[in-house]
């Protein structure tokens, strides 16, 4: 069986909106990739916060690239469920 090996632009994957599979919220678009240049291949992708702390400092969410689950036309879909805070 031929494993699938789309390719994707860093352009396309900052485009399209991530949600989390576990509960269907919508986590926002990706601000940055953490990228091993040695090895090639994308570590983990970056969320903003949605919460701003004071002084309008913001957290970011970090979410190790083997949480995501599939890569669709405008979506990513991530098993985001202990890394993002609950409401």
């Amino acid at each position: 069986m031929q494993e699938d090996k789309s390719l994707h632009s860093l352009d396309n994957l900052r485009a399209m909106e991530i949600i989390d599979i576990n509960t269907g919220a919508k986590l926002g678009f990706i601000k940055d990739l953490k990228i091993d240049c040695e090895e090639s291949r994308v570590l983990s992708i970056i969320l903003p916060s949605r919460r701003p702390s004071w002084f309008g400092k913001s957290d970011d969410i970090e979410i190790p690239w083997k949480n995501v689950k599939k890569i669709g036309v405008d979506v990513v879909l991530v098993d985001g469920d202990e890394y993002i805070l609950k409401e």
